[in-house]
């Protein structure tokens, strides 16, 4: 009788703790999902270089780069937290060698060039806590257009072997950087 009575009264708990749980209202899904892309030489079972973690912002009819996102200014290279790109060993990236680590990254858009930031202040949300001294390279690279219009801002690594390109697209530009390792 005693074990019907336990058996009962752990069922009312968990039947009480399931509604709860189910009463919570769950955030919404972020507009500006967060995404990660590698740079994996060799395909997907190989070993990355790089993995750069970033928030997605949508152009959704706006004009974005030199307006949401104004030409000339330190952005945070996507939406909300500061986007982070983990390098699992020495790279150059055009003319400057960046060492293994992880760093925050930055960018200063304009129509015909982008200035790329390394910075090793990490774990920051925007471009709110941006601190120049701790700039670990900066790498100025043409802007060029994309083929087609893009909807979510978009990086993505293009190569094989010990080259690559770190491509960025929105709206209708294309940025291209050079990275070896």
């Amino acid at each position: 009788m005693k074990s019907l009575k336990f058996t009962m009264i752990l069922m009312m708990l968990i039947a009480g703790t399931s509604e709860f749980v189910y009463a919570q209202k769950l955030p919404a899904v972020d507009p500006s999902p967060a995404d990660i892309s590698y740079f994996r030489p060799n395909g997907r079972n190989s070993a990355p270089v790089a993995k750069i973690v970033y928030g997605r912002p949508m152009k959704k009819g706006r004009t974005m780069l030199g307006d949401v996102v104004p030409f000339g200014k330190v952005w945070r290279f996507g939406a909300n937290e500061t986007s982070e790109i983990k390098l699992y060993q020495d790279i150059t990236c055009g003319d400057k060698t960046i060492k293994a680590g992880t760093y925050s990254m930055y960018a200063i858009p304009d129509m015909t060039e982008w200035t790329i930031i390394f910075n090793s202040k990490l774990d920051t949300w925007g471009a709110f806590d941006y601190d120049e001294s701790k700039d670990v390279a900066r790498i100025k690279v043409p802007s060029g257009k994309s083929e087609a219009e893009v909807e979510a801002f978009t990086i993505t690594f293009d190569g094989k072997e010990a080259a690559a390109t770190m491509v960025i697209a929105w709206e209708n530009t294309m940025v291209k950087v050079p990275v070896k390792y």
